[in-house]
């Protein structure tokens, strides 16, 4: 396996100290990454949040930011220092300590995942081979920061709101997971750059025809929704149900505090659209195979290749948060019955059936295209079978919504 990019530059850091021993190469370089990472991450967060006020503004017809800084470009900026020379208020019957320490818990596990998460060729900051199930797990500890902070704000809106999360994020972490499992079986490995490379390699006729979209297109749209779910994020936003617990479980919170809230959800939504590229979308390859081996391109120098990686990484990155954010924008929020069923008696049954077609597959080593006609055959008919009893089930949500029945209303009067 190659170097990471990090490991390199420890190396060349410790080449030119003399008094630095060569075993600090490894650590420095993790140093490094780590560092780089997490600006990167704030820097990438920060412009997320201008994006989706640009992108709703276009969609919804609204002007959005534009009166900070050149067609608006320092909004979010201005935002920013308005949050940190914002006033930090406590609640006074509030649990102080576990009050201040819950929003660190919630960024920081947004931020431990990016530790073994790949952002292009050779650029990790740990690549370990058992990295998808580490993001797995050190995504879940989030929870205990959200029934921590509703918990000790000492409100019941907040308190509700965090158990509401609770139940949804363990419910939804049970599929997200096992829509991992049919990608790991295929790709023999839990290391999300073998994972990348395996894909490539799984059809030879074209690069893109071996990504997971194209084998388990079912898994790819219950890994999305799960993922959403998961994170809270518009239509599955019932923790934030204005309408009933006012602003969720940080209604106490203001300031830097009520920030780190701000920027870990974010953060995840980064997190989502990264982890589906690199599951199910190739990675940083290419969908015409140009760099890979006989491709037109193969004879680009490695510092090339990675920045054309990097490239085609974040483009497809950028495409899936656009994606997220349409969605955002487009649906409305659905009952909390309504998402636990989905999550229990749909996306669960799906991906453990999905488990036993892959398992057959691979115990028995038939050919990955029936794999595909079987998804593809399957998503077509679940389209043609459950489309308009799904169009009727959006209407009468859209139907009963707060603001439609207010807009009806203005408009009969």
């Amino acid at each position: 396996m190659q170097e990471s990019i990090w490991y390199i530059a420890g190396k060349w850091i410790v080449d030119q100290v003399p008094f630095l021993d060569e075993r600090m190469a490894a650590p420095l370089g993790i140093f490094i990454g780590a560092f780089v990472v997490l600006n990167m991450i704030m820097g990438v967060v920060t412009f997320m949040i201008l994006w989706l006020r640009k992108l709703l503004g276009w969609m919804q017809s609204r002007l959005g930011p534009k009166h900070v800084g050149w067609h608006g470009m320092l909004q979010t900026i201005a935002d920013a220092i308005k949050l940190l020379t914002k006033e930090n208020t406590t609640p006074l019957l509030a649990d102080k300590w576990v009050f201040t320490i819950a929003p660190g818990i919630v960024f920081i596990t947004a931020y431990m995942v990016y530790v073994t998460i790949p952002l292009g060729p050779r650029i990790s900051v740990i690549d370990l081979n058992m990295g998808i199930l580490y993001v797995t797990a050190v995504s879940s500890v989030v929870v205990i920061g959200i029934i921590l902070g509703g918990w000790a704000s000492n409100n019941k809106y907040a308190l509700l709101s965090a158990f509401r999360s609770a139940a949804q994020m363990v419910s939804y972490e049970i599929p997200f997971a096992l829509a991992t499992l049919g990608p790991v079986m295929l790709a023999g490995t839990l290391s999300f750059t073998e994972v990348v490379n395996n894909q490539s390699s799984l059809i030879p006729v074209g690069s893109s025809l071996g990504w997971f979209v194209v084998s388990q297109p079912i898994i790819f749209l219950v890994f999305l929704l799960a993922g959403l779910a998961e994170n809270n994020i518009t239509p599955f936003d019932i923790v934030e149900a204005d309408s009933e617990i006012v602003a969720g479980y940080h209604i106490e919170y203001s300031g830097m505090k009520f920030a780190l809230f701000f920027l870990a959800e974010f953060a995840n939504t980064l997190t989502l659209a990264i982890l589906t590229t690199l599951i199910f979308l190739g990675g940083w390859h290419d969908p015409f195979g140009l760099v890979a081996t006989g491709g037109a391109l193969a004879g680009l120098g490695a510092g090339a290749q990675i920045l054309w990686g990097v490239a085609w990484f974040g483009l497809k990155v950028g495409a899936l948060i656009s994606l997220v954010f349409w969605i955002r924008g487009s649906l409305p929020r659905v009952r909390v019955d309504q998402l636990m069923d989905m999550g229990w008696k749909v996306l669960i049954p799906i991906t453990l059936i999905n488990l036993f077609v892959v398992g057959a597959q691979v115990a028995f080593s038939y050919s990955i295209w029936v794999t595909v006609v079987i998804n593809w055959v399957l998503l077509i008919g679940i389209v043609f079978i459950l489309g308009p009893t799904f169009r009727r089930t959006l209407d009468q949500v859209e139907l009963h919504h707060p603001e439609r029945q207010y807009a009806n209303q203005r408009s009969t009067s």
